[in-house]
């Protein structure tokens, strides 16, 4: 027996054609044109290009990688950015306080300038103590002849984006105990601690992807091995290490030698975190089938290996890239705060810290703990651009 029709559902006499609910009207594809280009658009996007769109969704990350990308790119002009050069000593301006800039004087706009500085020394509390003479006006000067400098200590030039007065200063940031700008050494100094990053971590990564890769591909007694040296390299503690590889160089080293030093012995001490998760995974991908498929068509162990492998877990390697760098960073900043790192005359943000140590100097000169604010900006900008591109690495989760 059929079951009864549902209340208000009317069915038509046996024989008689069912009810449809298709439009009768003729088809227009013109109506349908928007969506299918979209979809179209969407389906035959490269990978590159969903990654690229699944990043612009997520605008912290994007907003960081902007802000690093600038950065990066202004290391390439320190000497056309800073004010001064990162060695000029003005002695007459030892541990001034930061400058404003001001537009307006007596109620009248002037445009960007400084007022003059004058000093007395506070007997007291054995220091300077500066103040404004406003009757001593210095405009500010934009795409000037300042200072001499040598471009990468290669090509002679004086062209600076901004200039004191004739005659005026511009220190926005202050001075350091031996009179020189701390805007101008944050900016030649940025150019160490960022690259000092890339570097150290191209070496760890070299290092982790292919002793890892290797281990995790082949396995047995190399893999054995591997883990025995990884093991060993781990449980050595860092900053006694730090103290025997930094008393071997020399201190007749150059500061461009003792540079690559430290970059060297950074990726040395950071490679076996990556090497062990590069080995898991490839412990677990080596046996898909699309890895016997390439090895049974003759594939070389590198080709399978970077080819086939190590694309399958970018988005891991991306995420430990970016928090490897930050590491650098700091592991560079901590050495020279510790006096174990670089050394005068090299500038960078952890040599600008080492004269911060004493808690006095802080509490007088508190501008002088000034670096900390671009290193704490670069990690957290690394960790939000690493946290979206590890998402955008996989377009299609």
């Amino acid at each position: 027996m059929p079951p009864a029709p549902a209340a208000g559902l009317v069915l038509p006499p046996p024989g008689a054609p069912l009810p449809h609910f298709v439009a009768d009207g003729p088809f227009d594809p013109a109506a349908m044109e928007p969506m299918t280009k979209q979809q179209e658009k969407v389906y035959l996007a490269s990978q590159l290009t969903l990654m690229w769109w699944k990043f612009k969704r997520h605008r912290i990350a994007l907003a960081s990688g902007i802000f690093l990308a600038v950065l990066y790119v202004s290391i390439l002009f320190c000497e056309f950015l800073a004010p001064y050069d990162d060695q000029s000593r003005h002695t007459d301006f030892i541990r001034s306080p930061p400058q404003a800039i001001h537009l307006f004087h007596d109620g009248a706009f002037v445009g960007p300038f400084t007022y003059g500085l004058n000093y007395h020394l506070d007997m007291k509390k054995l220091r300077r103590d500066y103040s404004e003479d406003t009757a001593r006006i210095y405009p500010v000067r934009f795409f000037c002849r300042g200072e001499p400098y040598k471009f990468w200590g290669l090509i002679e030039g004086s062209l600076r984006l901004m200039c004191p007065g004739e005659g005026g200063t511009l220190f926005l940031l202050g001075t350091d105990r031996l009179g020189r700008d701390m805007l101008s050494r944050m900016i030649y100094g940025a150019r160490i601690s960022l690259t000092i990053g890339l570097i150290g971590v191209s070496v760890s990564f070299a290092l982790g992807i292919i002793i890892g890769g290797l281990a995790g591909y082949y396995g047995g007694l190399f893999d054995l091995v591997v883990q025995r040296v990884i093991e060993v390299v781990q449980s050595l503690p860092h900053i006694p290490l730090w103290l025997a590889l930094s008393a071997v160089m020399p201190p007749t080293w150059s500061p461009l030698v003792v540079y690559f030093g430290i970059t060297i012995i950074l990726g040395l001490m950071d490679w076996t975190g990556l090497a062990r998760a590069v080995r898991s995974k490839l412990l677990s991908l080596r046996e898909d089938d699309y890895v016997v498929a390439a090895q049974l068509m003759g594939a070389g162990t590198p080709r399978v290996v970077f080819r086939h492998l190590v694309p399958g877990f970018m988005s891991h390697l991306i995420a430990m890239a970016t928090i490897a760098i930050p590491s650098m960073i700091l592991g560079e900043t901590a050495l020279s705060f510790l006096g174990l790192g670089l050394r005068p005359p090299i500038t960078s943000w952890g040599v600008m810290l080492n004269e911060a140590q004493n808690i006095n100097i802080v509490v007088l000169y508190p501008w002088l703990i000034l670096p900390v604010v671009p290193v704490i900006a670069v990690i957290l900008a690394f960790n939000f651009l690493g946290d979206g591109m590890r998402d955008a690495a996989d377009p299609y989760r």
